[in-house]
């Protein structure tokens, strides 16, 4: 009876590596996005996080251990180069056999202009009108056939259609455009600002993950591109794209119910990274007090948002974890402006399924407890 025992236990302990090993390497590059993608991999597979939670995604030397995870990646998730504009070329040199999707570039991501000025009037009249702003051109490249660029649309692969239709998602041509990513983010002074710059801006805002829209169309992207890497397993990631799609929706409704006693208040951010948001929920911020996430900001432009401050009622100014309180401080000397702290990435949660709702609904109660 022992003789037979062991013999099972080794096949079924083979059987399970060879189930394990179908299952895509995944990397991801912020710790949102890889919230949204471990939320789909839920029961199957975790991904790997390749921007440490704290960092800035804009300025990063990858550890051993990072390019590792890009160099064995099957798939890649990023939000693309006008974010992380470093990565590119890291991808392209160690992710040469990955099928890469840069998800600012899905047609169906809604992207916004990118906002210099330290005061948003120009912008806050019409955020319908920018929501059709795409124009980037389906960017998911699909490194290790680049000769022949073939453009896998990922049609459906055999399934289902009932997947919640995740499969109209934006037919993904795996190509990579590098003269459209690189024109993008070469300005680095752009409209005159004399303030150094992280990152490069480019013709929208790519803090595009903050739009809870965006992320439900970037779950039935995800669970595309997973399931024609691992067919065995499309109908967990369907599944679970759907139900974290229901609970976008469910958060939506309580954001929208914790910030309803505070729209129309006047509020200013540290660093313009929040229009996705305000966007979504209706209630725009009054202006930036940096262009970048990367530098101080100037003397005029500290003096031009005290103005703002004094003269328009202002009654909140956020910053963020990562930046000098001082520079607020300096601002809101001698008034009596609340201040709160806003964190577009979560740096001080853990990494996994859980974190990106948690980002949005923490942004939403600093705002209504600031203001």
């Amino acid at each position: 009876m022992s003789r037979n025992l062991l013999p099972l236990s080794f096949a079924a302990a083979l059987l399970a590596g060879t189930a394990m090993a179908d299952v895509p390497e995944v990397a991801t590059d912020i710790a949102p996005v890889h919230s949204l993608v471990a939320r789909v991999m839920a029961d199957v597979g975790t991904p790997d996080l390749i921007v440490q939670p704290g960092a800035s995604p804009h300025e990063y030397s990858l550890r051993p251990s990072e390019a590792q995870a890009l160099q064995d990646a099957d798939l890649v998730f990023w939000i693309g180069p006008d974010l992380t504009p470093w990565l590119d070329d890291a991808i392209e040199t160690l992710a040469g056999n990955a099928e890469v999707t840069a998800l600012a570039k899905l047609d169906k991501t809604k992207t916004l202009p990118t906002r210099e000025s330290a005061l948003f009037e120009a912008h806050n009249h019409d955020h319908g009108s920018a929501h059709d702003d795409h124009g980037h051109g389906e960017e998911d490249h699909a490194h290790g056939h680049e000769d022949s660029h073939d453009h896998d649309h990922d049609h459906d692969h055999g399934h289902d259609h009932g997947h919640d239709e995740a499969h109209d998602h934006d037919h993904d041509h795996d190509t990579h455009d590098h003269s459209h990513d690189h024109d993008t983010h070469d300005h680095a002074q752009e409209d005159g600002h004399a303030e150094g710059h992280g990152h490069h801006h480019g013709a929208y805002d790519p803090h595009v993950w903050l739009s809870p829209e965006n992320a439900a169309a970037w779950l039935n992207a995800i669970a595309a591109k997973l399931s024609a890497a691992d067919p065995e397993n499309a109908s967990t990631y369907y599944a679970n794209a759907a139900a974290a799609r229901d609970e976008l929706t469910a958060l939506s409704q309580e954001i929208n119910i914790t910030l309803a006693p505070v729209r129309g208040k006047n509020f200013v951010v540290f660093h313009d990274a929040y229009q996705y948001f305000e966007d979504s929920f209706d209630i725009p911020a009054s202006g930036a007090i940096s262009v970048s996430d990367a530098s101080d900001p100037s003397p005029a432009r500290i003096e031009e948002i005290r103005a703002r401050v004094t003269q328009e009622g202002i009654t909140c100014v956020l910053s963020e974890p990562q930046f000098d309180p001082g520079v607020v401080s300096a601002i809101l000397q001698g008034s009596e402006v609340k201040t709160g702290v806003l964190d577009p990435l979560g740096a001080s949660l853990e990494p996994g399924p859980a974190l990106y709702p948690q980002i949005l609904r923490n942004l939403a109660q600093a705002l209504a407890t600031c203001l």
